[in-house]
Parts: C-alpha cells; structure tokens; sequence
C-alpha cells in the first residue's frame, strides 16, 4: 500500500466546532479581559436583534458575578419574544445555526457563531455547562435547559431540560461561567454597553458589576427603529460565480423575469435593455446561459443608469441621533462644537447596499494634546478593538486634516487635537475582517464614503475655527467700540462745549455685527449668568436667543426655562445693548454655556450658532449607580 494510501486513512471531516474549539481566538476569545467582552456583545447583540424583530423595546441586563479566581458567571437577560422550546438547544449549542446568515437585510448577527461560541468558550476553560431559560408569550411556563456542545459533532449536548416557573411574560435568560478577568477600564464591558446605549437609544441596558454596582443607561427614546425589510441583490458590484449561481437554482423561466425578480431596481423594462446590450434573447431559460452571456450581462449591467438600493433595508442611526449620541458620551465634557453630521446616500459594493454615517465634536475639555478619540461601529454595534486594521481608522488617518485645523504630521495618520469622530457602517453584509467582527475590512467603496464624510465634516469645522478666530480679531474692536470711543467722543465734546454726539453710525460702520457674549459669577451654590446682546448694526434685529447650559439645574431667570435650555425672545435697536440673566443650581465645574439663535442671519452674529435642527430631541441620556443593596 502507498504513501497516498497511507495518507488517506488520516483525512476525515473536521466539525466547524472541533475548529473553533482549537482556534478560539479566530472569534475574539484570545485574552482574559476580551472574552468577557466579547461573550457580553454577543449575548447583547442577539438580545437587541430579538426584540427589534419582535418591535419589542429592549429591556436588558447584564450581571457579571465572580465564582472563583479568574473564574465569572455572565447573566444576559431580556425581555425579547423568546425562543420555541425545541429551538434552544439549537441556537446555543450548534455552531453556524441562525436565521439571518441568508437574508439580505441589515442585523447585529450573521453568522449564526456568536452566542454558540460563548458556550463553547465557557465549556472548554472551566467545563461548566450554559443554563439557558426562555419563555414565549404563548406557554405558561418556561424552560430550562442545561447543555454542552459535542464538537465532534457540532451538536448540543443536553444535560437537564424541564419547565420552570418564571416571572417574565417572555424573554431569554443565558448563564455562562467562563475564565476570564474583569476591568473597567478601556475596551471594558462598561465601556461596550455604554457605547452601545449611544446608537440605540431606545434600549435600557442595566449593568450589574461584581462588587455589586448597578449603572443603568436608561431608555431616551419610546420609538424603535424603523423595521428592516429583506431584499434582493442589487446589480451593481455583484460577482460573476455568484451571478452564476442565482441563475443556476432561480425558479423564473426566462432571462427578464430572472432579473426582475432575483434583483432589486431592475423593472422589466431595465431588464430588457440590459439584455439588448448584453445581446442575449430575453425569452431564453438562464440555466443555460454561458459564461461568456454571464459575463456580457454583468457589464451591461453598468451601463444602464440603476436606482440606488432602497434604504429600507438598513437601519442608520440618522443624523439627530448621531449629535444625541455624541453628548451622551462626552458626559462632563462641553465641546465648543458639534458639527451637523452626515449620512451619506446609499451605495453598493458586492451587491451589498451599505450606509455612512459620520460625526465629529470639538474644543472644549476635551484633550489637546492627545489623539483624536474614535468611535466606531458596525450595525449600531461598537467595534473596541484592531482599530489599526479596521477601514474607518485608514481613512481617517488618510485625511489631511491639517486643512481643518487639526494638527497631524506630514498630513497622514490620526490626528492630535480636541476632537472625537465617530463612524457608523450600516450594511446588509458588514465585510468583517474576521469572524470575531473586530474590524471592517478595506473595501474601497466603503472607504471612498467615509473619507468623503469626513471631508464634509473637516470643512465645517474649518468654518466653526475661520468664525472663532474672526470673533478674536473683533474682540479688539469690540474693546474700542465699548470703551475708547465713548470716552473719546465725552472727552471731545467737554473740550468744543458741545453735546456728545451720535455714535451709532460710527459704531456699525466699525463693527455691523451682534455680538453676544455672557458673564458669569458665583454666588454661594448659585451660579450667575448675565449675558450681554450687543446689536452694533444700523438696524433693528429681531431673534430668538438660545443658552444650552452645560451643568447644573435651572434656577432663577428672565427667560423660558424649557428642559435644559433657556429661550428668550430678543428685540433690539439699533447699536443698543440688552441684557438677560438665568441662575443655575449644582453646577459646580461650570465653565461657559453654548448660545444658538434663531430668526437672524448667523452671518451677522458673532458669540453664538445657528439653531441645531435636532434642537427638540431632549438630551437626558442618564446613567444611574446604586449600591448592591439598593440604597
């Protein structure tokens, strides 16, 4: 017998599972801390994709318990519609086992590895089995199930399955005890759910730590987002063997009707224009296109003029959502500046329709002499890790932003300065570097978009900065305008015994701007802010003034107080001063407070912007801590 023979004797299937019990790493599992982590995003991720397909709003908590050295118990619980009895063992126990690998649609899990790999993880580091607890709507009791994963076989192994008794009208209950470490720090479970909360507003996430401490980020949004529809591929960037395939197992019996219903934005009149141009008879059966007819359709594909993928599909956070998500997680810290940020028009690579979206903050308290702080997510998920090898950090780092007035050597990597730029990939299919989905492969229709997001917002910001340096050099103008001319003008008039004469056209020839600016001072507890409204123009201006307090609780004032901003209706003559005041309570670390106006030319007014359209959604994101016993 030969060596082949030989050889042959050794070869047999690998399960998927016996691989990943060899590779854990491949999913994220590859250090202590991470698979705390990464076991937590998963469980949460599948936890926000349940309920949202039910049009449930989120109720989720997470509780990590220590057991032993280096040893925790993870608790991921909600309030979904639950999984039928007969399913359980398949969702947690056999690996690429889902519902949402083949749909065309965008969602938080795809491979049907995530929460199957937890249990897999927890079993191979302390050989404890998942206690899985699930109820639908439907039954009266729920039920229990303790169990393993055979990875010989990819198939769950069950130790105990009953009825149990549980409080909920539905949802899941998973428990995994697994060697890992917990920390609080950077690319902690904290700082997973808290960037969680940012993009998904309408979720409540309790986290209950091991000494005990209960943080909840609480629900700021009653409505869901709007449901996914699944849809076909769309022609543009689909790949030749995958073109192939669709035509080899479709049921339609003509080319046209292969098209149009095996493809989005192709109406049977598209369909037989492309056919026209690939030269190929619109009645014959696609099994029996060759591949040369494959090939002249793909190209004649981008040569008809094709709608962009329809958006219903994808769920992105909208650009009010992105400026709330932004000031939840700057907490303390009042930047000097949001930008309007952007979502880009749905484009296509692979047949895949994806999304852009992206925002950026500056000034303020934020550091400046540190790096930019990056947030990025895929599917509203947040991304901790491989940042460097992820496409949104390359094409950050791959615009000059020198030009935006950020500082950066040779015009290429991450940039210096106060700023933080978040990102968000929203597609039917995220291309993840891997399966641990830690980063978003360089894809360079993906990449074009973010960096033309960025580019859009970088010109905002270098207008804010062209703006604040204008209102310094006015600053000196302003000082003679206030102090030097009238005192000139009172000086002159004593000396030729006259009266002192008009100022007002000197003064708005001089300045023709509103200015407004305040001034602050510390009364006991109290914090009071008088703010001055200069108009040194030649005419009378009519507005409305807008102060968004950074801390503290509205105490006292001449204004509207509405929520967390005060609103006055201002009225001024020409080269007049007015004044208003507010007080504010527990307001300790106060350090200015951001103006806006409504009803004027902002080009006109210096000390304030125009008035955010994102200014009616309530800012409260909330984050409380209690000790375990509640008090």
């Amino acid at each position: 017998m030969g060596i082949a023979h030989e050889m042959a004797k050794k070869q047999r299937e690998i399960s998927v599972a016996e691989f990943f019990e060899k590779n854990r790493h491949v999913l994220g599992f590859d250090s202590l801390p991470k698979s705390l982590v990464v076991s937590v995003k998963e469980a949460v991720d599948n936890s926000l994709d349940a309920c949202e397909e039910a049009r449930i709003l989120p109720d989720i908590t997470v509780q990590i318990e220590q057991v032993g050295k280096d040893e925790y118990r993870m608790i991921v619980e909600d309030n979904g519609p639950g999984i039928v009895r007969k399913n359980i063992p398949l969702v947690f126990g056999k690996l690429l086992y889902g519902s949402r690998f083949h749909a065309l649609r965008q969602s938080r899990g795809q491979q049907g590895i995530g929460i199957s790999a937890v249990v897999l993880y927890g079993q191979l580091s302390t050989g404890k089995p998942a206690r899985i607890i699930s109820k639908i709507k439907e039954e009266e009791v729920a039920y229990e199930v303790l169990l393993t994963i055979d990875t010989k076989k990819n198939a769950p192994k069950i130790i105990k399955e009953e009825p149990v008794i549980w409080d909920r009208e539905q949802g899941t209950r998973i428990e995994v005890v697994m060697r890992t470490r917990y920390n609080r720090g950077k690319q902690s479970v904290y700082e997973y759910l808290q960037q969680t909360a940012i993009v998904n507003p309408h979720a409540q996430i309790t986290l209950i730590e091991p000494d005990g401490r209960k943080t909840v980020f609480k629900r700021v949004a009653e409505q869901l987002p709007p449901p996914v529809r699944e849809i076909k591929p769309h022609p543009h960037g689909i790949e030749l063997g995958e073109f192939i395939n669709l035509a080899r197992t479709t049921k339609a019996y003509r080319i046209t009707s292969f098209l149009t219903s095996e493809f989005t934005r192709v109406s049977p009149k598209i369909a037989e224009k492309i056919c026209s141009i690939a030269c190929v008879y619109g009645d014959m059966r696609p099994q029996e296109l060759s591949l040369s007819e494959a090939r002249r359709i793909l190209e004649a594909f981008s040569r008809v003029k094709l709608m962009a993928p329809p958006t219903d599909c994808l769920s992105p956070i909208g650009e009010t959502l992105i400026k709330k998500g932004l000031k939840n997680v700057l907490g303390a810290l009042r930047p000097g500046f949001y930008a309007q940020p952007i979502t880009r028009e749905p484009k296509v690579y692979g047949g895949n329709p994806f999304i852009v979206e992206a925002g950026i903050v500056y000034g303020g308290d934020l550091p400046k002499d540190q790096q930019v702080r990056i947030l990025r997510f895929a599917n509203r998920v947040p991304l901790l890790y491989q940042q460097g090898a992820d496409v949104i950090t390359k094409a950050i780092s791959s615009v000059d932003w020198r030009r935006y007035g950020l500082e950066q050597r040779g015009g290429q990597g991450i940039p210096v300065g106060p700023a933080i730029i978040l990102v968000h990939v929203a597609s039917t299919r995220v291309p993840f570097t891997s399966e641990a989905k830690e980063a978003i492969a360089e894809v360079p229709e993906i990449r074009e978009e973010i960096e033309l997001a960025l580019k859009s917002l970088g010109r905002q910001l270098r207008r804010y900065q062209a703006k604040k340096e204008k209102k310094k050099k006015l600053s000196e103008k302003f000082f003679i305008v206030n102090k030097i001319i009238p005192e000139i003008a009172r000086k002159s008039a004593e000396i030729v015994e006259k009266p002192v004469p008009s100022l007002e056209p000197v003064i708005s020839k001089i300045m023709n701007v509103v200015w407004i600016d305040e001034d602050v001072k510390k009364n006991g507890e109290l914090i009071e802010v008088t703010v001055r409204i200069a108009n040194l123009t030649a005419k009378r201006q009519r507005f409305t003034l807008f102060a968004d307090y950074p801390l503290g609780e509205y105490a006292d004032g001449d204004g509207i107080s509405e929520e967390d901003y005060v609103r006055w209706d201002i009225d001024a003559e020409p080269v007049s001063y007015e004044y208003r005041h507010f007080k504010l309570k527990n307001a300790e670390g106060y350090k200015e407070t951001n103006y806006y106006i409504d009803g004027i030319n902002p080009n006109y007014v210096i000390g304030a912007e125009p008035l955010p359209g994102d200014w009616h959604i309530k800012l409260d994101f909330v984050e409380e801590e209690v000790s375990q016993d509640g008090e």
